[in-house]
């Protein structure tokens, strides 16, 4: 089956200021998404690992911390099927609305949570609880927010398009790791008493901004097609499953490092600094936010690249490097010089941006445009289910191998070889697309 035809439909793009706006809106409600779910991982090990879960025991603190941080990861699907299903047969404007109105609502309500002192066992519950909601918001703003920039794009600046609503991601850490560092900067009881809650409360005013914004954008033109022509499917997940569960798997390991490598570079490393190594927290906060510039620099070099050479060849060029730095970062990190780490997350972050910027455009192209919310909304977020819980897998094998960087090194370099296999066969994949449907068009 050819897909790539409903990817390419030709559609009156809006005039350049429209489209500037359009694309703002996605990124700017995509970085405020990304902070909130972030700003659980920068603090995971070192406020609610003390503050929200019992024992003696500060490994098995950090992992049940981990294990709450891995629950959102499982909600996800849940959102993706969700807001797939309204987005495919609805709109892809409703949606993101309601995901970024979900979302701040429950970040905001971390933030007011008692903590196991107070509560006892209810502490980690409602965390855990309110972890779920993100992860439902979370499963369908990126499907959503990507289609909403480049179904409204010229075909040839789609990569570019999808690497500006990549740029979220980078955004939202800078913000968490930022907000973080800052309240973090206060005396070490003030922060844990009391100063961690801001960022969290900090969120309802930003979402309520990104809310209004999104608000004011239309629906894409090609929903506005497929709605005039009564083309939405009726159950669109269900038809990814029975239509294309072969190319779901595909979108699957090509989106993994995405997830899981970030979080094993961002919320597993700020727990190896700061427990194996012994570093504060500043110092690897300080490192992951200067990387996070990187990586904003990066991602829109690679959607540069990607309107040039193809989506695919940019992903596949991109994991290739990942997979090249997976042992050299963690060497850097080793060192403990401030210096060094900082290299080491302008490397990690700045090579994983190339594939990141462009995989949207990527994967659009392997499912049927009836099918893109949803399509999107499960490669991404059935990846996010497995990259959820590398933080605490990774926890473990260290701790098997001897606190020795070697362990979660090489968890990293095999989350980097399945995505370099899965980009490679979807590039392969569009190619035998486009070479039907040329073939279909001499005939005709």
């Amino acid at each position: 089956m050819s897909t790539s035809a409903n990817t390419n439909s030709v559609i009156e793009p809006p005039d350049p200021r429209q489209l500037r706006k359009i694309a703002f809106s996605a990124y700017l409600g995509t970085a405020l998404e990304w902070y909130d779910f972030f700003l659980f991982g920068t603090t995971a090990a070192i406020v609610f690992a003390p503050l929200f879960f019992s024992g003696d025991d500060p490994v098995l603190r950090t992992i049940g911390a981990f294990l709450s941080f891995g629950v959102g990861f499982i909600a996800r699907p849940i959102g993706a099927v969700i807001f797939g299903h309204i987005g495919d047969r609805y709109g892809r404007r409703g949606a993101l609305v309601a995901t970024i109105s979900l979302m701040g609502i429950a970040t905001t309500l971390m933030g007011a949570l008692p903590t196991y002192e107070t509560a006892g066992i209810v502490a980690p519950i409602l965390l855990t609880i309110l972890r779920a909601v993100q992860g439902v918001a979370t499963g369908g703003e990126w499907g959503g927010a990507t289609l909403l920039a480049i179904e409204y794009a010229p075909i040839k600046k789609r990569g570019f398009y999808a690497a500006v609503v990549q740029l979220g991601s980078p955004s939202g850490t800078l913000l968490s790791s930022g907000a973080v560092a800052l309240v973090a900067s206060l005396p070490n009881d003030a922060f844990l008493e009391w100063a961690w809650r801001l960022p969290y409360l900090a969120s309802i005013v930003l979402v309520l901004v990104a809310l209004w914004i999104r608000l004011k954008v239309e629906e894409t033109p090609i929903f506005r097609q497929l709605a005039a022509a009564g083309k939405q499917e009726r159950l669109p997940v269900v038809e990814v499953f029975r239509t294309t569960p072969g190319r779901l798997l595909i979108g699957i390991a090509a989106y993994l490092f995405n997830n899981a490598g970030f979080f094993l570079l961002t919320t597993f490393m700020i727990s190896y600094a700061t427990t194996a190594l012994g570093l504060p927290s500043s110092t690897i906060l300080g490192a992951i936010t200067i990387g996070a510039l990187a990586q904003i620099v990066m991602t829109v070099i690679s959607g540069r690249v990607a309107d040039r050479i193809g989506a695919g060849p940019t992903v596949v060029i991109g994991y290739v490097a990942c997979l090249a730095v997976a042992f050299p970062i963690f060497w850097l990190v080793d060192t403990r010089s401030a210096g060094l780490i900082t290299l080491a997350m302008i490397l990690a972050l700045g090579l994983g941006a190339i594939p990141y910027a462009p995989i949207g455009a990527l994967l659009a192209k392997i499912f049927p445009a009836r099918l893109h919310y949803s399509g999107l909304g499960l490669s991404a977020n059935l990846a996010g289910v497995i990259a959820g819980f590398m933080p605490a897998l990774a926890t473990l094998i260290l701790s098997k191998s001897d606190n020795q960087s070697w362990g979660p090194a090489s968890l990293l370099a095999l989350i980097a070889l399945v995505s370099l296999i899965g980009a490679f066969i979807a590039m392969r994949l569009i190619n035998k697309d486009d070479r039907a449907l040329a073939q279909a068009d001499e005939i005709s």
